[in-house]
């Protein structure tokens, strides 16, 4: 059974109008101080009726389309999303023609061609992209990703003298290169041409090469910005098709097939936590159907070795593959993840994700350690100053391919941006010398908070030594004797932002369920208004006043209960990350009360089981609300 309460809807402030009589079952602060608010707001339960009848579809769907302002009319493209109807022209991307002719030439003259790209999963997509497309045309290629620890992000000068050195006549960026200046100033004084395909945020000012393919350029209007880069890589290899078909290229060679390789693209647009809307939408679903196939041996053996079971999902793609693939650049061997993608050999293909399993497993030991040092400091600057506009923690002894991760968890705990340095170990600073060397950090935000243009900002004004990113994820290098500067210049350009993304927290709540509901039939139903992500929230159900039969920890920080209904029927559900947190002492002290349990319906198969439970976002005792 699913149902909404008869109670007044949520107002869309936020929390200070989430009074007792308008929040969802009268929570108005939840274990994790949240007020829960129904997601479909009132003016919109006409348009939830008009889907249901026009388009025939359930209406708990045309709630959940509702929710998430799909358009009466776009609701047959949002439910079967095509790349038919959602890919536009190439063209429309600042560049795009310039840069298909230059790789056009490269392929029909069979040059030497680089591929430059980054260490994370989208880096290691879109580089297994290009590689694979210019091996199909028989054209030499090699992928250069760079050690995370010893050159950082994105193309170095050296690196660049190194592969025009071997022979390079055409460098392609991917992933990175938007930001990069004097490193693409090398190949162009070695007369070598070079192609940026990225996605990042960019300044008006852009390095001087033969084309930057950025859909996040200032002066690009394709509309394009939320495609991650192994996105934007696939619509360069269906201009370059179009260019080499304009050439009669393919004349006597058959031509690639482009979807085949969606498998690769859907797990960059999972991974890379971009909006799963319009054109990203088609790239996943299609994608997904590829990979059901099992075609590409590195994703197979991928599966193969994490035990995966079931068809895969967006949860598999960020939660699975995508973990596995980062660890080669957190703390291996950064190429790991594009050679795995890349190779057709399967022996290879399993030996490489044999090996990054394992890398994974260690660095959930090294997260573990950073993570307990770094919330010891987040906290005492949050005791100090409960208004602090971001969390900075930093540490010799931390290690920069997992500084990412542990700010995620920083967000998590204290719902404001994190910045997390891992210092370089110098000789002065050992010697007692505070201000010397330069640290790698990496930021995480919350929404409403646009670290990306704060980072490019402080580059700019010359407080960094480099930096960039997105609205939701950055990076920065920056030298230990302006560290003061910059907690200055957060303060003074974050806090009125930060503050007002914590004034208000709140949880959007689709509907009502009783644990007898939560069949595979209503997962199922669900499912037809995915995939979910980033963009497109998995629905939030709450189980009122159900029963906490028992409550136990599993692993290091996860508790795992059985809720229980007023009729009988069981439901397993888990928090992940709630021990040690009000939401877990609430789950683990509830000796058999009910509560209020809202959370996610999920498929879980681990062990061989097969059954629905309940990923538990958060939980309200029910006499503490009216």
């Amino acid at each position: 059974m699913v149902a909404v309460p008869k109670a007044k809807h949520a107002a869309r402030q936020g929390l200070a109008d989430a009074t007792p009589s308008s929040a969802f079952l009268g929570v108005t602060a939840s274990a994790r101080g949240c007020a829960w608010r129904e997601r479909l707001a009132p003016e919109r339960h006409a348009l939830a009726t008009a889907i249901s009848q026009r388009h025939g579809v359930p209406d708990l769907i045309g709630r959940v389309l509702a929710a998430r302002d799909v358009a009466l009319d776009d609701v047959p493209v949002f439910l079967e999303p095509s790349l038919k109807a959602l890919m536009p022209d190439p063209s429309s991307v600042r560049d795009m023609d310039t840069a298909a002719k230059r790789i056009a030439d490269a392929i029909v003259a069979k040059a030497p061609v680089a591929i430059f790209g980054d260490y994370d999963v989208d880096g290691a997509s879109s580089s297994a992209l290009l590689a694979r497309f210019l091996a199909h045309h028989e054209t030499p290629s090699r992928i250069y990703i760079p050690d995370r620890i010893f050159e950082g992000y994105g193309p170095n000068a050296a690196a660049i003298e190194m592969l025009v050195t071997e022979g390079a006549r055409l460098i392609i960026t991917v992933d990175c290169g938007t930001t990069s200046f004097e490193p693409l100033a090398v190949a162009k004084r070695m007369t070598t041409d070079v192609v940026v395909i990225d996605h990042h945020q960019a300044d008006v000012r852009l390095p001087d090469v033969t084309a930057i393919v950025n859909p996040n350029r200032q002066d690009d209007v394709s509309g394009l910005g939320a495609l991650c880069a192994a996105g934007v890589v696939f619509l360069v290899l269906v201009a370059v098709v179009r260019e080499l078909r304009a050439r009669n290229h393919y004349a006597d060679v058959q031509p690639p097939d482009l979807l085949a390789l969606l498998d690769i693209v859907a797990l960059a647009t999972v991974a890379d936590v971009v909006p799963l809307v319009g054109l990203n939408r088609a790239y996943v679903k299609k994608g997904l159907a590829v990979m059901r196939a099992r075609q590409n041996p590195g994703l197979t053996a991928l599966a193969d070795t994490a035990a995966l079971k079931q068809a895969p999902t967006p949860y598999h793609l960020g939660f699975i593959y995508g973990p596995r693939i980062n660890a080669g650049g957190r703390i291996g061997d950064a190429a790991l993840g594009a050679k795995l993608l890349s190779t057709d050999d399967a022996i290879e293909a399993q030996r490489i994700a044999e090996l990054l399993d394992r890398l994974n497993k260690e660095r959930k030991q090294i997260e573990t350690v950073m993570l307990e040092e770094a919330l010891a400091i987040a906290d005492s600057q949050v005791s100090e100053n409960p208004d602090r506009a971001i969390v900075v923690v930093g540490s010799e002894a931390w290690h920069k391919g997992i500084v990412g991760l542990v700010a995620s968890r920083l967000v998590e705990r204290f719902h404001r941006p994190a910045c997390v340095i891992a210092w370089d170990k110098s000789a002065d600073a050992s010697a007692g010398d505070a201000t010397s060397g330069e640290g790698t950090a990496s930021l995480r935000s919350v929404a409403g908070v646009d670290l990306g243009s704060v980072v490019r900002s402080a580059v700019g004004d010359g407080l960094l030594v480099k930096g960039g990113g997105h609205a939701m994820a950055a990076g920065l290098t920056v030298k230990r004797d302006r560290l003061q500067d910059l907690h200055a210049y957060f303060a003074r350009e974050l806090t009125a932002a930060s503050l007002a993304a914590r004034a208000a927290p709140t949880l959007d709540i689709d509907a009502a369920l009783v644990a007898a509901g939560a069949t595979t039939d209503l997962l199922d139903l669900i499912d037809r208004a995915g995939p979910y992500g980033q963009g497109n929230v998995q629905p939030r159900f709450v189980l009122p006043a159900h029963r906490v039969k028992f409550a136990k920890v599993v692993g290091d920080a996860h508790v795992r209960v059985m809720l229980e209904g007023g009729d009988g029927a069981r439901l397993d559900a888990i928090a992940f990350r709630a021990v040690g947190q009000p939401l877990g002492d609430l789950l683990l002290n509830a000796g058999g009360m009910p509560l209020h349990v809202a959370g996610q319906l999920r498929r879980d198969t681990w062990g061989g089981r097969d059954k629905i439970e309940l990923q538990i976002d958060d939980a309200a005792d029910p006499r503490k609300c009216t």
